[in-house]
């Protein structure tokens, strides 16, 4: 089966229908306040009703109260919470829905140790200090082609992914999806639909 594709950031139930209709498996609506891509709860609704339900919903979180992602993981029937900042073990446990812990990779020094997270699928973003991910970074790819087949298949590869070099990295690392904000925009938050469409293409090929 090819790479699924995850478009992140989306804001309008335009770019969430355009995403849908290119093949998008996955997209994530962004809940956390300093990113340009956060978006309201009452554009989280429209955007949810709007998607077709073989598209995964997820919810994306930075350091957030529990109760706050319980509500909307109700309120919105989200497929899956992504959790992007420093949350704990505890915190990603016990959830009625799919799990995603970020991890930020670094150019140099030790991966992660992928067992330690108690969760379905662990999300590989490029290491910025002080950025929760969005920084259009790529991290280097080969630095991961040593990893076993059953960690590939929990494993979701973002970090300055394009049109352009998607079909190389799902090559080199093989995981389970690719995951895509600013590399297929016009301006944050806002979706180019020929990068989408293209990202998506390209992602599949593999």
């Amino acid at each position: 089966m090819s790479v699924r594709v995850k478009i992140c950031g989306v804001t309008s139930v335009g770019d969430a229908l355009l995403a849908a209709e290119s093949g998008a498996d996955l997209i994530g609506l962004n809940f956390y306040p300093l990113s340009p891509r956060c978006v309201s709860l009452a554009t989280a609704h429209a955007i949810r009703a709007a998607l077709p339900e073989q598209v995964c919903c997820v919810g994306v979180f930075v350091n957030t109260d529990r109760a706050q992602i319980a509500d909307l993981c109700a309120q919105l029937r989200l497929h899956a919470v992504q959790f992007h900042g420093e949350e704990t073990n505890t915190d990603v446990q016990n959830w009625p829905c799919l799990t995603i812990k970020a991890l930020r990779i670094p150019d140099d020094g030790p991966l992660p140790d992928w067992q330690q997270f108690p969760v379905d699928y662990l999300l590989l973003d490029t290491h910025k200090p002080g950025r929760y991910g969005g920084t259009g970074e790529r991290f280097s790819w080969e630095r991961l082609t040593d990893l076993s087949g059953g960690c590939r298949s929990r494993l979701i590869l973002a970090g300055g992914l394009t049109p352009e070099n998607v079909t190389e990295a799902a090559r080199i690392v093989r995981p389970w999806a690719v995951d895509v904000a600013s590399g297929v925009e016009s301006a944050p938050g806002r979706k180019d639909p020929d990068k989408v469409r293209a990202f998506i293409a390209n992602a599949k090929t593999t």
